[in-house]
């Protein structure tokens, strides 16, 4: 079927699946179900700790909150082909945190033992497993980097700097967080929205960003990479097809 294929399309372009051979990857998929999640619906890690879920469409916001101030960090901003929660297949144990649904979610999830079984019958699964995991652990690394080490412009900066569309060199429009709005953009860089808002503003008065409704482009390249100070900037994990 025209949708089944467009998962196995999706799936086999992410870093999880790609190298794995045909016959492999078929069992896989045939032992996934489909599940959907609407908009905003927020989900608690431990929750979740039975299944493998992998994004096929919609972006998911996988955050930590503190319970007495209702701060929150966004760990990781989760596009088709990312799966959630890889720690808990390896570890067994449930995960802190929330899971909350960017967009409207279409998913396909796998009981945490059957996969755990597949990969002890199938080590070379780990080939595509663990390159992910080392990604997904570096961007915790950085993130821990610029709180401790960065100011918020730029933390923000970063932030951006991570997802520009480098296809046309005119326009550097974002990619997966271009419509997010300035309080979910603080919750990615530890900050909140009247400071990210402000940063942004001063920016456009600059003619660094202009400001569409929500939509963000870089119009000076160079002067946003200036705002970042030089530190080393590192693509985040994206399996945007």
């Amino acid at each position: 079927m025209q949708y089944q294929n467009e998962k196995a399309k999706i799936l086999l372009q992410s870093g999880l699946f790609k190298n794995l051979d045909e016959k492999l990857f078929a069992t896989i998929l045939d032992k996934m179900n489909q599940e959907t999640w609407v908009r905003n619906r927020s989900v608690p890690a431990q929750e979740l700790y039975d299944r493998l879920h992998i994004i096929i469409s919609g972006r998911l916001q996988v955050a930590q909150i503190n319970p007495e101030t209702g701060r929150m960090v966004t760990l990781f901003l989760l596009a088709p082909g990312d799966a959630f929660d890889i720690l808990q297949l390896l570890t067994g144990t449930p995960c802190q945190g929330v899971m909350h649904a960017r967009d409207d979610l279409d998913l396909l999830t796998l009981g945490m033992d059957e996969m755990r079984e597949l990969i002890s019958m199938h080590p070379e699964i780990n080939r595509s497993f663990l390159p992910y995991l080392g990604q997904q652990m570096r961007t915790l690394s950085n993130l821990a980097g610029d709180l401790a080490l960065h100011d918020t412009e730029t933390r923000l900066a970063h932030l951006i700097m991570r997802h520009v569309d480098g296809k046309d060199p005119h326009h550097h429009h974002l990619t997966l967080i271009n419509d997010l709005s300035h309080e979910a953009l603080a919750e990615m860089i530890g900050s909140v929205r009247a400071v990210v808002n402000r940063q942004l503003q001063h920016w456009q008065q600059q003619g660094i960003v202009a400001l569409d409704h929500g939509h963000i482009e870089v119009k000076r390249l160079k002067a946003l990479l200036d705002r970042a100070k030089s530190h080393p900037i590192t693509a985040p994990v994206n399996n945007t097809p």
